[in-house]
């Protein structure tokens, strides 16, 4: 990699958490390529760049050999959040799932090691499984269901592409950074895929019942999407996270039935919460786990940095951009 690199590719530049990581890199005075085949990615994320001569936006797949190569040869550091995402979307469409979350990553870090680019890698707290031995720190075990149930299909995925970033530091030499985000919520993400927090903001709006899924007693640790973008700008550009896995999570742990009471609360909604079982939205056998957030020790300790931003002022966030979005019903 040469020195101060100051070029990108983001795979998966045109989805949620990718086009607010671009948005970052190009304040941060970088330029960036934006990969994305738009299947859950938008043009509406990234149309505020298309005029900025520091972005480029290529519409293909991760999946596409020559043109990963092609771009990865044109960049100094790959963030590499091209995959497939969401509970809903994973036991929707397993098979595609996986060849994109696995044979993605394999195509980005085959090109990344022919050309010697740094690659940060974004994985998941689906890593963990249903472990109930939380705040998850980076080097506990997983506990993961059954092969047969495809909830865990989703964390298999991420640790093969996890086992690969690393194999190919220790073994290649390649310089790979993987960080594991925790809930990341924020404007332009979309209910579509299972999140829960745009969901429940849009259906507030709309005045229709909030849909909580199993008893509500499940609580999160949501992460700003602005935190996330720099914890992964910092980890990238930090040559002792070379080689290393960190948490990457916000201090706002709460309930889901806590989540959807506050959001009701902040769009002065009149709202109800319902409540549904995991089968009659997922199907027999769905699991899910009560409790989910992380130790983040190592990265504060890495990158001197802490995901800090207030729960409220996120979901305040999403609340106006949905105001502009959401159509009543």
């Amino acid at each position: 990699m040469r020195p101060q690199a100051r070029s990108a590719l983001v795979t998966g530049g045109a989805g949620f958490i990718g086009s607010h990581l671009v948005d970052g890199l190009i304040a941060n005075g970088w330029s960036a390529v934006a990969l994305d085949d738009l299947s859950t990615g938008s043009n509406r994320n990234i149309r505020h760049l298309l005029d900025d001569p520091r972005f480029r936006f290529i519409s293909g797949s991760v999946l596409d050999a020559p043109l990963v190569d092609t771009l990865v040869s044109q960049s100094d550091v790959v963030f590499h959040l091209a995959a497939a995402v969401g509970v809903q979307l994973i036991v929707d469409r397993p098979l595609q799932s996986l060849l994109t979350n696995i044979r993605g990553t394999e195509v980005v870090l085959e090109a990344a090691e022919r050309h010697r680019v740094k690659t940060l890698l974004s994985s998941t707290s689906e890593i963990y499984g249903k472990s109930q031995n939380g705040p998850f720190k980076e080097d506990d075990d997983r506990v993961l269901g059954s092969p047969r149930t495809l909830r865990w299909s989703y964390s298999t995925s991420k640790a093969v592409d996890e086992i690969l970033a690393y194999v190919y530091f220790k073994d290649r030499g390649l310089p790979t950074v993987v960080a594991r985000l925790f809930n990341t919520i924020g404007p332009r993400q979309t209910g579509h895929y299972g999140m829960v927090a745009p969901r429940f903001i849009n259906q507030a709006l709309r005045g229709e019942s909030l849909t909580v899924y199993g008893d509500g007693t499940q609580s999160r640790a949501f992460t700003d999407v602005a935190d996330v973008v720099d914890a992964c700008i910092r980890l990238v550009t930090e040559p002792k996270a070379e080689g290393g896995v960190f948490n990457v999570a916000g201090r706002s742990e709460i309930t889901i039935t806590d989540l959807a009471k506050l959001i009701i609360e902040m769009t002065n909604s009149k709202s109800t919460l319902v409540y549904v079982p995991y089968e009659k939205v997922y199907g027999e056998g769905f699991e899910d786990l009560a409790r989910r957030a992380a130790d983040t020790t190592r990265l504060e300790a890495t990158i001197g940095y802490r995901c800090s931003t207030n729960l409220s002022e996120t979901l305040a966030r999403m609340i106006e951009f949905a105001r502009d979005t959401v159509q009543p019903r």
